[in-house]
């Protein structure tokens, strides 16, 4: 039985927010840069340093105790404790969201020329992910739904970069943190789902894409003079 489009959407949609550690994992993400911010404005670099790294430990914890997935919270603590060493070695705590701004602009420039030499990455990784071969690389639409998917992306680090480095170099710390959790999860839920969105139109056009060599191959078999019958 097929499931009405609005349920699939649900359950996709549920899927995606799995990945990251469920609802509760997009809250315990945000913990980590209120606290370094607020611990930053209060009582300087290296308070807000250990405030942070404390916090992503408990929330690693947390997690230890309640049997959760710990994967979300343990590459949360390492990001956290990567973003605090720059911060310390910048000895500005601006410098604890340099690493987000740099890493946005690599990933802006390798959506976009992947868009540019029509080798969309979302294309790439979806075969990857699903074990699927790159078949959808022989049909145009199926490239041409993971281009627009591609460049949602290429948008969502674009925009990441060009605020959060403005805010960098006006020395906004406390700002850089709204950016940081306003365009973090927000804009990541918009891209997976335009993703989402993107994987469903590849497999309705390379199942259209099957049915027409299907069909063509009948029609050409159906051509052949039948044997002894001299009838076509």
């Amino acid at each position: 039985m097929t499931l009405p489009d609005n349920t699939t959407n649900r359950a996709g949609a549920e899927r995606l927010l799995a990945q990251v550690g469920g609802v509760s994992g997009v809250v315990y993400s945000t913990l980590p840069v209120v606290t370094f911010v607020a611990a930053s404005s209060l009582s300087g670099l290296l308070p807000a340093i250990g405030s942070a790294l404390g916090v992503a430990a408990l929330v690693l914890l947390l997690r230890l105790i309640r049997r959760e997935s710990t994967r979300p919270a343990l590459s949360g603590f390492v990001g956290v404790a990567v973003c605090a060493l720059i911060a310390y070695i910048v000895g500005e705590s601006k410098g604890y969201f340099l690493l987000g701004i740099w890493m946005s602009l690599l990933w802006a420039v390798v959506f976009a020329v992947s868009v540019l030499i029509r080798r969309p990455v979302v294309g790439y990784s979806w075969s990857w992910a699903t074990g699927r071969d790159r078949g959808w690389r022989d049909v145009p639409r199926a490239v041409y739904a993971f281009d627009i998917a591609s460049l949602c992306w290429t948008l969502v680090f674009g925009a990441r970069f060009v605020v959060q480095r403005l805010l960098y170099d006006a020395d906004q710390t406390g700002w850089l943190g709204v950016a940081r959790i306003a365009m973090g999860w927000p804009l990541t839920a918009l891209a997976a789902l335009a993703t989402y969105a993107a994987i469903k139109a590849v497999k309705r056009a390379m199942c259209a894409a099957d049915n027409a060599v299907d069909g063509a191959a009948a029609i050409a078999g159906g051509g052949q003079i039948e044997p002894g019958t001299g009838r076509g």
